[in-house]
């Protein structure tokens, strides 16, 4: 445990609540976040869909991620009253609104594969 008058204390707490950029890391910046959110708001909204798509995610990592979005209330998870129940993922309002920070990253990513290719 660190001393509350630590350098290192008050470094963490000041990335933690006071920085934008980690505030915005905190919602999309593990690894299969952006592109589980990426293809949920594509309309692809259940789990063997997404899986279908994102050939290299585990059923465990994907199952995890999509708990994760759904803990930070990013994506909601819909579960219909049927034989066998069907569950559906949708993005929320507050999802929605990260959505311009995808498609800046996307735009930025093909840029600069283009710049890597040449």
């Amino acid at each position: 445990m660190r001393k509350l008058s630590s350098v290192n204390f008050k470094n963490e707490k000041f990335l933690e609540y006071d920085c934008p950029f980690m505030t915005t890391l905190h919602f999309i910046g593990k690894r299969w976040k952006p592109a589980v959110l990426w293809k949920i708001n594509d309309g692809v909204n259940r789990f063997n869909e997404l899986k279908k798509t994102l050939p290299y995610i585990s059923d465990k990592m994907l199952a995890n991620t999509i708990n994760e979005l759904v803990e930070d209330l990013i994506i909601e998870k819909k579960i219909y009253d049927e034989s066998p129940v069907r569950i559906e993922y949708y993005m929320t309002d507050f999802g929605k609104s990260l959505i311009s920070v995808l498609e800046a990253m996307n735009a930025w990513g093909e840029n600069t594969l283009e710049e890597i290719k040449k």
